[in-house]
């Protein structure tokens, strides 16, 4: 299992629907609007990166308000 937090910059006033409907995205764990300097952060998992990055390609990314994302897997050091 691979699972990574996803930063997410939206278009100003989207953050609260972006993570609505990036909640209901199965893979998705956890889908906060946050302040700072990324508008949305969320957690998710899949079985593998390849599956991982098909996730935020083709699901997280084509939610409508994203401008940018930033995948950042957890490590276990």
């Amino acid at each position: 299992m691979v699972q990574a937090y996803i930063l997410i910059q939206t278009e100003v006033g989207k953050a609260a629907e972006v993570a609505r409907q990036i909640a209901a995205i199965t893979g998705v764990t956890q889908a906060e609007d946050v302040t700072g300097p990324y508008d949305v952060i969320v957690r998710a998992e899949a079985r593998d990166v390849d599956e991982l990055g098909k996730l935020v390609v083709a699901r997280i990314q084509s939610v409508e308000g994203i401008t940018r994302t930033l995948t950042c897997p957890i490590v276990h050091i």
